[in-house]
């Protein structure tokens, strides 16, 4: 694949705001991802990351504010076509098998299934090629997880989109994870990830976004974080951000 050279960013949100139920979900929220760069989002439960991937995804409409990917309008479908995304609650159909799965996934994108491909994919997140015969729903959570993620790597794209990527990994599973995000950023791919693993964050990720109540906190580097705030620790510094906007 050719990957983007357009100076414009991967992603970009413009005072994006959502209310729901009387409730302000987002506050303007105003971001851009480059390029090339691995992003994390992090916040605490009912901060607004997932209603915000929700936006940019057009699952459901942002009330004020726009999004763009790589330049274009996220409401068009065409917009996400350079796009691979992976649900925090990932539910595969049960009567399928993992192979059935793959290949429906790149068919929906109009990719050929290439069972090597997919190997080679399994390979790289320790799922035994014994699961592509199986039924999903014999799958273990650890093993559906990891399925996911193939799904959403084995389509080949600029821009991934990962919500909660690492939940229900084991730790071999979870390391051979983080090599392959690093991977992903050597050949010039974006990928914009939530995650409450902060070490996860601190290890990976070029720049994070602290996310609370609907605004941003935060945008830089960990260290920059850590030195924002005077903390020892991301941990730390993560606390101090969410605190200061109480």
């Amino acid at each position: 694949m050719i990957l983007s050279t357009s100076p414009q960013p991967a992603i970009r949100f413009t005072r994006v705001a959502k209310r729901h139920g009387g409730r302000d979900v987002l506050r303007g929220v105003t971001l851009d991802v480059r390029a090339g760069e691995l992003l994390g989002l992090v916040g605490v439960n009912g901060a607004g990351k997932t209603t915000l991937l929700r936006c940019l995804l057009d699952f459901c409409a942002a009330d004020e504010g726009e999004i763009a990917l790589f330049g274009i309008d996220s409401r068009e479908s065409r917009a996400r076509a350079p796009l691979a995304f992976l649900p925090e609650r990932f539910e595969p159909p049960p009567f399928l098998t993992g192979e059935e799965f793959l290949a429906y996934v790149l068919q929906l994108q109009g990719q050929r299934y290439d069972e090597r491909r997919a190997l080679d994919t399994l390979a790289a997140l320790d799922l035994a090629p014994s699961a592509l015969p199986q039924r999903v729903r014999e799958y273990s959570k650890g093993m559906t997880q990891k399925l996911g993620l193939a799904a959403a790597l084995i389509a080949d794209k600029q821009l991934y989109v990962l919500d909660e990527p690492c939940s229900g990994l084991d730790p071999k599973a979870h390391a051979l994870f983080n090599n392959r995000m690093r991977h992903l950023r050597e050949q010039g791919r974006t990928v914009l990830l939530t995650s409450h693993a902060l070490a996860d964050i601190d290890a990976l990720c070029d720049r994070l976004a602290i996310l609370h109540d609907g605004s941003l906190q935060f945008v830089g580097t960990p260290d920059a974080c850590r030195r924002h705030y005077g903390a020892a620790t991301l941990e730390q510094a993560f606390m101090a951000s969410i605190q200061c906007s109480q």
